[in-house]
Formats: structure tokens, sequence, C-alpha cells
């Protein structure tokens, strides 16, 4: 299965490609999406769309995992998480791709097995898995890597979860 994983942002968005089989995974490609920040933010949402689009084209993902935002203490940034979130669920449904969404908390969960993981843990763990002997850069990029595990990392879980239930 290819999954495609999304790092939301209204300037930088984050994306990664992986291709994943039972608990293996193999990266396939990588990057991010940079807009211009003093663009207004319907002009980035669109330039955001558009080259999102040329993503899913070229890799033709059977699935896109996508962090939801988290809420703390910068409503306002979370809030332009949610547009960039969006662009990102609007680009899969416009292919008739499904979407996941996870939590940092569930990503950090995934991919180190522990939900309070630093971001340099979770990047540390994303080379690691995927066998590479950098962290992907830039760092939206490998976050947008640990999505797509996470995501692979649940589909295995559950596929392990229905067999054993199929047994009893």
């Amino acid at each position: 299965m290819k999954i495609l994983g999304i790092d939301p942002g209204t300037v930088v968005m984050g994306w990664g490609v992986i291709e994943s089989e039972d608990a293996d995974v193999a990266l396939v490609d990588f990057g991010a999406i940079t807009v211009p920040p003093k663009l207004p933010m319907g002009e980035r949402l669109n330039r955001l769309y558009t080259e999102l689009l040329k993503v899913v084209k070229l890799h033709k993902p059977d699935a896109v995992a996508v962090e939801s935002p988290f809420v703390a203490k910068n409503v306002k940034s979370a809030f332009a998480i949610g547009r960039a979130q969006a662009i990102a669920l609007l680009a899969a449904a416009s292919k008739s791709i499904p979407t996941f969404e996870y939590s940092p908390t569930q990503v950090k969960q995934r991919v180190a097995n522990y939900g309070a993981s630093s971001k340099e843990q979770i990047q540390e763990m994303v080379r690691l898995q995927l066998g590479l002997a950098e962290i992907p850069q830039p760092n939206d990029a490998a976050d947008a890597l640990a999505i797509a595990i996470c995501h692979a990392q649940e589909i295995h879980l559950n596929n392990l979860l229905t067999r054993h239930g199929e047994r009893q």
C-alpha cells in the first residue's frame, strides 16, 4: 500500500510517501510545498492545493494520512493549520482517495511507542525505520513521513487484531 503523509501548514506543507507491507515500510519520496507568507491566505491555499494535486498525481497513493491540528496555547496557529488540513483532505477527496486523520500524540505513539516523544525523537525514529543515513529535510517532510508511518502501523495493528479475532 502506498501512503501519502501530510504535515499541514499554510506556509510550508510537508509531504512524504511510503510503501507499506505488513509491518515493513519503505521510502518512496518526500518534500515540502512552500508558499510566500506574504501572499493573501486564499492565494496560499490555492497554491498549496495545486501543488499537492501534482504530488497526488505523481505518486498515486492508496491512502492519505493527515495530522490534525493541536490546539493548546495558540488558537490562531491551530486555525491556520486547520485550513491547510482542509486543503489536504480536499485534494485527496477530489481524487477519491481515502483519508485518515491522526493527532500529534497518536503519531508519536505509533512511531516511537511514546505519546510524549520530542520532535527530534520522532524524526530519528523516521530515519531509523526507513533505513536512511540522515533525517529527511526539511523537518516538515520528516514529520509528514512520520504521519505516513503512523498510518501504516495503524493498519498493521488493525490487521493483527482482526486476524487474532478470527482465530478465537
